[in-house]
């Protein structure tokens, strides 16, 4: 990879810590800017440092690194923030993406602040907003939910939480969970709920798909490849209070006029979001009117 050097040469501030985002999967996906910052901090602060020296190589970057992860945060957070303190600059990198999005770094980054300490961001990619910027879904506004717990009947009760909220939804499941995560998420939410499931996104086997939830566990269940490799899936919000779509009658009228009033509703509900209950009642009311 050919990474071309901005014009103004990066010099880390005496005392800063930076939260630099690196690649999600694809190489190419680090700007000039992390480049250089990785290059000129006087430490490297990452959660796996074998997982980070491969891409560290890959950059030409030679910055020592130290580990810093959910398992020594404490500690580490205290020592590296004496480090700044006296005058080093750190740079704080993930496994993948960016700091802090579901990844250690909380502690250290409080603490930073609560020092007054200088903290800067160094953006680039980050797995939930790509997958949220392919999803299909409305994203004026969204919530990043993180990981679902692991176990189901805390998964359940998260979930349920969860059934009315108006905004999409971003979630990062463990492909080992993504079958019954699936499976509750048509029980919870309702199997006619669309999501878009994004699987390996900027890799190799880099998979988008926009269904029901319904149509997504059948799929994931037929294919077992998309039980593999890192997973994001995005869900709409839930369209309870939604039925003042300006467009409802319209597209309903049109096409209880051409198909059966079941199909109609359904079609209806995918276009508006409005549930599919509530639309074949109205479409009975329409084909009386039409007949």
């Amino acid at each position: 990879m050919s990474i071309k050097k901005s014009s103004k040469k990066v010099t880390p501030g005496s005392g800063t810590l930076y939260m630099v985002a690196t690649p999600i999967g694809n190489l190419d996906d680090i700007s000039p800017r992390a480049v250089e910052t990785l290059r000129a901090v006087d430490l490297i602060a990452a959660e796996d440092t074998r997982h980070s020296q491969r891409l560290l190589n890959h950059l030409g970057v030679e910055t020592r690194m130290q580990a810093y992860h959910e398992h020594n945060e404490e500690v580490q957070a205290e020592r590296l923030i004496a480090r700044l303190q006296q005058g080093e600059s750190i740079a704080l990198i993930s496994d993948a993406g960016t700091p802090l999005v579901s990844d250690p770094g909380y502690r250290l980054l409080e603490q930073a602040h609560f020092q007054s300490i200088k903290v800067v961001p160094i953006p680039g990619a980050c797995a939930a907003i790509a997958a949220m910027s392919v999803a299909g879904l409305p994203s004026d506004r969204f919530s990043f939910e993180g990981f679902p717990p692991a176990k189901q009947t805390a998964r359940l009760s998260y979930l349920q939480a969860l059934k009315d909220e108006p905004r999409t939804m971003v979630f990062y499941i463990s492909c080992h969970r993504i079958l019954e995560t699936l499976q509750d998420m048509k029980v919870v939410f309702g199997e006619q709920r669309l999501a878009t499931f994004a699987r390996e996104v900027t890799k190799t086997y880099e998979t988008i798909r926009k269904a029901t939830l319904d149509e997504l566990s059948a799929w994931v269940t037929d294919d077992e490849m998309q039980r593999k490799g890192e997973i994001v899936l995005v869900v709409a919000g839930s369209t309870r209070n939604k039925s003042d779509h300006p467009m409802r009658d319209e597209i309903l009228a049109a096409l209880v006029d051409e198909l059966p009033v079941k199909q109609a509703a359904k079609i209806t509900s995918r276009i508006t979001g409005i549930n599919k209950n509530e639309l074949y009642e109205a479409a009975l009311e329409l084909k009386k009117k039409i007949d």
